[in-house]
């Protein structure tokens, strides 16, 4: 299979430095050179995940003609670039980005806390609330007396539990998507899901399209299965997919999946659109790509008055391009592990029989929880207390970071569990190693990008409130100016905090 390699063209790239928003100078600072600021410019687009890594850039000339500046400033801006690691270049082949060798890309903030932490750190690593009681335990309560009849067999149940893929495909029914049981696979968290369908679809060394940022755990999970990732730049905010590029890579790259999170992006909390949904569907299936949709934050709508536009499998009912991933971990509780893919019937069969060589099927007490809590209502009374906590947890900690740290730039979600948050020109990675130097967990930016792409951001979720987000806002606070003045070692001792 032939390598492919993005191309950004003049016209899109200048488009793209136009679309840039200067920070005001200070008083008495002279501006840069022509060179040097737009040499600046291309490398924020890259570390901004906005230009991939590896993407050709346009010759010089044509980027002169298009910006309606000097080749000799465009010569420059690239030499600037080589220099700083940005750009490689070879004779006859042209110029492409890179990041530089040094550019961190470590794993923190999203491993579990370890025990002996817990009361001197604050966590906000994982994006998941505690468990919603009393919904929990009558949940488990309500599966431990329906417990008996399946105790009396084997236990396996690849696909699911018979009354738990009835209720999912009747949720699906009921929100304008006609669905059959036979068209659900019950599985262990969406990551088991998602798994699955690698495994399925893309083989070693395929093409798997990806929303840059996206979602840490899967972009690892999928590299981890030899998938080499093609990442599609988010449109700017929280207004979901580019389209143009998305029809680029579809078109040129041919990926044989694509992964995407329509309702509530983890980590940026954009809502796409319900002609977003349609064209990206439709681009997928002119492409021959399976669209996998990640809905595990479809429940978590915060803001009274959002509406909420039809499934992505709205437009494709028979599951045949449309892989619609669920689970109970974000809206309910993430120690339930209960996932499930809705999909052609078809796709279910050869995904069940997969399995075998899996994880044979999911802990039938834990589905039938999950079953008996939607059969009786507390599935929806629970996740209405959740949004009502994540709510009051986002707002507060909104208010907190802009407090202490005005100067970090982010937009506040309709809904999900996360802030995507810029920090001010800091290096994300720094900040979370110094982070827990003085108290506070926080993932960098790195870990939801693709090649070390989002280096001056990270990610906030809505896990803490009240006095803990004031507190989580001082400690990170803290750390910027500890990594601003360049003592990211020998810093201060977390002080022990009680909620």
């Amino acid at each position: 299979m032939s390598q492919w390699t993005s191309a950004v063209g003049a016209a899109q790239l200048a488009r793209q430095l136009s679309s840039q928003q200067p920070r005001p100078a200070g008083p008495g600072t002279r501006r840069p050179p022509a060179y040097r600021a737009l040499a600046d410019g291309i490398r924020l687009l890259v570390l901004e995940g906005r230009v991939p890594v590896a993407a050709r850039l346009p010759a010089e000339r044509e980027l002169a003609l298009a910006l309606s500046v000097s080749r000799t400033t465009v010569a420059a801006a690239y030499e600037a670039l080589r220099t700083e690691g940005f750009l490689e270049s070879r004779r006859g082949a042209g110029s492409w980005t890179s990041v530089p060798a040094g550019n961190p890309l470590p794993a923190r903030g999203l491993e579990p806390l370890p025990p002996e932490s817990l009361g001197s750190m604050i966590d906000l690593g994982c994006a998941a609330l505690p468990a919603p009681e009393p919904w929990l335990t009558q949940g488990f309560q309500g599966a431990l007396e329906e417990l008996p009849p399946y105790a009396h067999t084997h236990g396996d149940y690849p696909a699911g539990l018979p009354s738990l893929r009835q209720m999912l495909a009747d949720r699906y029914t009921a929100r304008g998507i006609p669905t059959m049981p036979e068209q659900i696979m019950v599985t262990t968290g969406a990551m088991g899901a998602i798994d699955a369908i690698c495994h399925l679809f893309a083989g070693r060394g395929e093409r798997i399209a990806v929303e840059s940022p996206s979602y840490a755990n899967i972009l690892q999970l999928m590299r981890e299965a030899g998938a080499r990732l093609v990442p599609v730049a988010m449109a700017d905010g929280l207004s979901g997919w580019d389209l143009s590029r998305w029809r680029q890579v579809l078109r040129e790259a041919a990926p044989r999946l694509a992964y995407v999170v329509a309702d509530f992006h983890n980590p940026t909390g954009a809502l796409a659109d319900e002609e977003q949904r349609r064209a990206l569907v439709e681009a997928a299936r002119s492409a021959g790509t399976v669209l996998v949709v990640d809905e595990t934050m479809s429940e978590l709508c915060l803001d009274p008055g959002v509406a909420l536009p039809r499934p992505v499998c709205g437009f494709d009912p028979a599951g045949s391009t449309v892989l619609t991933v669920g689970s109970a971990s974000k809206a309910f509780w993430a120690g339930m592990r209960i996932g499930w893919v809705r999909a052609a019937p078809d796709v279910i069969r050869s995904l069940v029989a997969a399995r075998a060589y899996a994880d044979l099927g999911t802990p039938v007490l834990e589905q039938l929880g999950v079953n008996w809590l939607m059969r009786t209502g507390g599935w929806d009374d629970a996740v209405a207390a959740r949004r009502d906590q994540a709510r009051e947890n986002r707002d507060a900690l909104v208010a907190a970071v802009r407090r202490e740290l005005p100067d970090w730039e982010f937009e506040v979600p309709h809904g999900g569990l996360t802030l995507w948050v810029r920090t001010g020109g800091l290096s994300g990675s720094r900040l979370a190693e110094v982070g827990e130097r003085v108290g506070v967990r926080v993932p960098s930016g790195p870990r939801f990008g693709v090649d070390g792409a989002f280096e001056g951001y990270v990610r906030l979720p809505f896990t803490v409130g009240g006095p803990v987000a004031d507190e989580a806002a001082v400690r990170l606070a803290a750390a910027a100016r500890l990594v601003r003045t360049g003592a990211s070692t020998g810093a201060e001792s977390p002080r022990t905090f009680v909620a």
